[in-house]
């Protein structure tokens, strides 16, 4: 697992993974400023109480509720985008460290739209449910890394596997590693609320779960089935 990491880190050198670490960059910084326009437009647009002063001390509180809710979403938000270019970065690590392999079947791009849609519902959707307890200090910490980790080691490498294998036998492989596989999201998690690394979280992730892929997949002797 550690060696994984350290390869999906060390890729962001290769020549041919630059252009996607910039678009993921870009893409990162967009999600953040959607995400804030749409939370701080919301908030600004609901009025809460009468008195003007009141209002306005309203409106501050807002905005900081803005920050917060979209550093909280931003995990959730840039997962689902990562799924739209991901097939370029796993390409680039193939091409880097397993040049024996034939190129993966191309992949439908409506159907890993609306992958990712979903699951970006599915991952919103839990954030706010957890968001009752936000105010529970460290609870509130290990329930935001449990979920947000389970959901994007299972995001990222079932899209992985789904490039080689049929769905059945990916969430096989996936089954049985799952507590490394937790642990590893439960991580990218973090990094995903850590300022600028935030922005490379997404390419890392991307990388190491295609080498926790082909490792898992020689271990276990699974065979390469085409999607």
């Amino acid at each position: 697992m550690i060696s994984s990491l350290i390869k999906g880190i060390r890729q962001l050198s290769d020549p041919a993974t630059r252009q996607v670490v910039w678009l993921s960059v870009g893409l990162a910084i967009l999600t953040f400023l959607f995400l804030f326009a749409c939370i701080e437009t919301l908030l600004s647009e609901t009025s809460f109480f009468q008195a003007g002063w009141l209002e306005r001390f309203a409106d501050v509180l807002g905005r900081l509720a803005a920050i917060v809710l979209t550093w909280l979403l931003f995990p959730a938000a840039i997962s689902a985008v990562v799924g739209l270019y991901l097939e370029r970065v796993a390409a680039a690590v193939e091409a880097r460290h397993y040049p024996s392999l034939a190129p993966a079947p191309e992949q439908d791009f409506i159907v890993t739209l609306a992958a990712s849609g979903k699951f970006l519902a599915i991952m919103v959707a839990l954030n706010l449910c957890l968001l009752v307890f936000i105010f529970t200090g460290p609870l509130y910490a290990i329930l935001f890394y449990a979920v947000n980790g389970y959901l994007i080691s299972r995001e990222f490498f079932e899209l992985v596997a789904l490039r080689r294998l049929r769905p059945e036998a990916a969430r096989a492989l996936r089954k049985s590693h799952q507590t490394p596989l937790f642990v590893t999201g439960a991580f990218f998690a973090f990094m995903m609320t850590m300022p600028v690394i935030n922005l490379l979280t997404p390419v890392i992730a991307t990388a190491t779960m295609v080498h926790l892929f082909e490792d898992w997949r020689d271990a276990d002797g699974a065979a390469l089935v085409t999607a």
